[in-house]
């Protein structure tokens, strides 16, 4: 296994996919990744070609159905559930159940993995949360409960949560989903600067192929049968971006960096 300075996470020959009773269905085979540190990275491709998959398996969350998962040069299986809780944090689509639970408490969940077991906080338990909820601008709701919470606000606390979690990676699924474009942009704004203030890894998968190609680092691009990673500018060399929307109705503007609606001919 060949570890580079500035890489973080490794997937060699990774095979990724559902164990059923008919049988191992295999979403995609043989894939081979870097995670490079202090970058925000983008997933992207269509429904269903498996980016919620790759990153349940990059995070443990799911079983991978071969090859090998690298952390900071450690295989991923040897990694105990508490040491990845400090290394890794995750945003993952499902929405938290409603409670009786502060923007304050649920961002100190994140520090689950240090408290003792009495779960009781620390003076810097509390600066890490206070900090976090500052990163991510939403101080003043640190007494609302979560269900007084616009879906934004929600999501900026969730991010904050893998914040206070304090880990290098932060790997989020969709973060954007149900959001309005308004808040789409402020997340990804959000994002794009934690990476650059905080020098951490931020991982997403996202179907914001617009939004995404103005703030990213570094583009994943899945399609059926391959993967391809680069950084926007290589990725607009080649025909890459093109084959995410294999379409007559949409095409890909090189110039502009954007997927527009093809202009109908009469």
């Amino acid at each position: 296994m060949h570890s580079k300075k500035n890489t973080i996470l490794i997937a060699d020959n990774l095979s990724i996919g559902y164990c059923s009773k008919e049988g191992i269905n295999y979403i995609a085979k043989d894939l081979n990744i870097h995670l490079e540190k202090g970058k925000l990275v983008c997933l992207l491709g269509k429904n269903g070609v498996g980016k919620s998959t790759l990153l349940r398996t990059l995070s443990k969350t799911q079983p991978k159905l071969g090859g090998d998962i690298y952390l900071e040069s450690e295989n991923l299986s040897q990694i105990s559930p508490l040491s990845l809780a400090k290394k890794m944090g995750l945003v993952l689509t499902e929405k938290i159940p409603e409670s009786e639970l502060t923007v304050f408490e649920l961002v100190a969940l994140g520090r689950q993995p240090y408290t003792n077991w009495l779960g009781k906080l620390s003076a810097e338990d509390h600066k890490k949360i206070t900090n976090a909820m500052q990163q991510v601008h939403i101080s003043a709701l640190s007494e609302k409960k979560n269900y007084e919470l616009s879906d934004g606000q929600l999501q900026k606390v969730m991010i904050a949560r893998a914040l206070a979690q304090d880990t290098d990676i932060i790997i989020l699924d969709e973060p954007t989903a149900h959001l309005d474009m308004h808040h789409k942009i402020k997340i990804f704004k959000l994002l794009q600067e934690l990476t650059r203030k905080t020098n951490k890894t931020i991982l997403l998968s996202s179907h914001e192929v617009n939004t995404v190609l103005q703030v990213a680092d570094e583009l994943w691009i899945m399609t059926d049968g391959s993967f391809t990673s680069g950084s926007v500018e290589e990725l607009l060399k080649t025909d890459h971006l093109e084959t995410l929307f294999s379409s007559d109705q949409i095409e890909f503007d090189k110039e502009l960096k954007q997927f527009n609606l093809k202009k109908i001919r009469t």
